[in-house]
């Protein structure tokens, strides 16, 4: 009798035994699992960053470039003006002071009043 008690204890115990392996197993594969997705989950997040940063350079090389083409639009402007000026200049000489100053004035001020109300549609202007 004492035998047949030892024998199922031993059987119990190695069933014990064969369970916690398998528990164990189970567990390694989770901790595997887990150590993919963290792994995936920081490549993740290193990318948004280097996205991030690639964005914030793109932003800023853009803000150049429109920086650049502004004073070159507004060179093209002044060019504007100063032919308007020397040809309101030879039509003084020809006709006198007076009534044409005051119309190239008007006529001035009008553009003026015109470029500062328009609204600027450059592609650069979205960002």
């Amino acid at each position: 009798m004492r035998q047949l008690l030892r024998r199922e204890v031993e059987d119990l115990k190695s069933q014990r035994d064969k369970q916690l392996a398998a528990k164990d197993q189970q567990i390694s594969s989770k901790d595997r699992q887990i150590d993919h997705l963290t792994k995936l989950i920081d490549q993740q997040q290193q990318l948004q960053l280097a996205i991030v940063a690639e964005n914030r350079q793109l932003k800023e090389h853009v803000q150049k470039l429109s920086g650049l083409l502004e004073p070159s639009s507004t060179t093209q402007q002044q060019q504007s003006n100063d032919k308007d000026d020397a040809l309101s200049n030879s039509s003084n000489t020809r006709h006198g002071k007076g009534k044409n100053d005051e119309k190239n004035h008007v006529v001035y001020e009008k553009q003026k009043r015109m470029h500062k109300n328009k609204p600027n549609k450059s592609w650069w202007h979205f960002w």
